[in-house]
């Protein structure tokens, strides 16, 4: 089993320069690959079964649990390794059939005391805490919404009477639920009051989480592509919100969904169109799956920035115009 790995923060990194063709791909799922209804619809399916065929490794980079997860990776035929968490976790799928959550390669939790005080500051602030632990997901039994989660993670909640009491040991994640937009509104000070103990992240509207510090999907992207021997200049991201911005600055292709907030769209490199376009099949169709001479003349289609920085359209000709 893997032991958590060390938690400084890495330093800043310059973003890799696009080359294809397209090696690795690491996906969000919620408002990358499903819309709000949940449901994974054919386009995309296919689009990621094409990747596949073509030599790509597909990953999902999630924050959802691993086991939450799988379900999704089962059903679009993903065989590698699963990043959950916000990158604090990653996992070996188990082959098909196979019980259990499967082999853990990186787990880097968030100190105890630390995941305590993120507790106690999201209750000042309004929100509801939850707490997750591996495969484990813990909730406050007056919480009126205990339901609901359980739904959408597909996995039952704990319910415990004092939620900072049962943070024992060093857990995965804290993540505190409001309606929006009080969670982004407060993003910038809950990472004022943790910088240096936690690194807070916005995964939806509605949730702001707390992970290890120097925890990102971007981080696990890196240590993945290095692991699989795939260079990151041919690895692509796509996501949508704060929680993926770490992982779009990662990687050659960076990819943000069409509705993103402004500093998701800033760190990509890409622009793809809505969910409810599948926009990510689209940029599957059109980036992985070609020849590489016929994906660079497609990216020219999804690009936000030239490379002065500027914003770039399309001639009659297809060529990009800078403005």
């Amino acid at each position: 089993m893997a032991t958590a790995s060390s938690s400084r923060r890495e330093p800043a990194e310059r973003r890799p320069e696009p080359r294809f063709p397209i090696r690795l791909v690491a996906l969000d799922i919620d408002g990358t690959l499903l819309d709000h209804d949940l449901i994974l619809r054919d386009r995309t399916r296919a689009a990621v079964r094409a990747a596949i065929a073509h030599g790509a490794i597909v990953v999902l980079a999630t924050g959802r649990m691993a086991s939450s997860a799988r379900p999704l990776a089962e059903a679009i035929g993903l065989r590698g390794p699963l990043i959950a968490y916000q990158g604090a976790l990653i996992r070996e799928l188990p082959a098909p059939g196979e019980p259990g959550p499967g082999r853990l390669l990186h787990h880097e939790p968030l100190p105890t005391e630390v995941a305590r005080a993120a507790v106690r500051w999201a209750y000042r602030q309004g929100l509801r805490p939850h707490l997750n632990h591996l495969e484990r997901f813990i909730v406050p039994v007056d919480d009126p919404n205990a339901e609901d989660y359980s739904l959408f993670l597909g996995a039952r909640a704990e319910l415990v009477d004092d939620l900072e009491a049962a943070i024992e040991h060093p857990i995965t994640k804290v993540i505190a639920v409001a309606e929006a937009p009080l969670p982004e509104g407060i993003l910038a000070a809950a990472r004022t009051e943790f910088a240096g103990r936690a690194s807070p992240t916005i995964s939806h509207p509605r949730f702001l989480e707390f992970v290890a510090p120097g925890v990102s999907k971007g981080r696990a992207v890196r240590w993945l592509a290095r692991r699989l021997g795939v260079p990151l200049e041919q690895t692509l991201a796509i996501g949508d919100q704060h929680n993926d911005v770490e992982m779009l600055r990662a990687v050659g292709h960076g990819v943000a969904m069409a509705g993103a907030p402004a500093d998701v769209r800033a760190a990509a490199r890409y622009l793809a169109p809505p969910v409810s376009e599948e926009g990510a099949a689209q940029i599957l169709e059109a980036l992985v799956v070609p020849s590489p001479t016929v994906a660079e003349r497609n990216a020219r289609r999804f690009r936000m920035c030239d490379d002065h920085g500027g914003q770039a359209d399309e001639d009659e000709q297809g060529r990009s115009v800078h403005r």
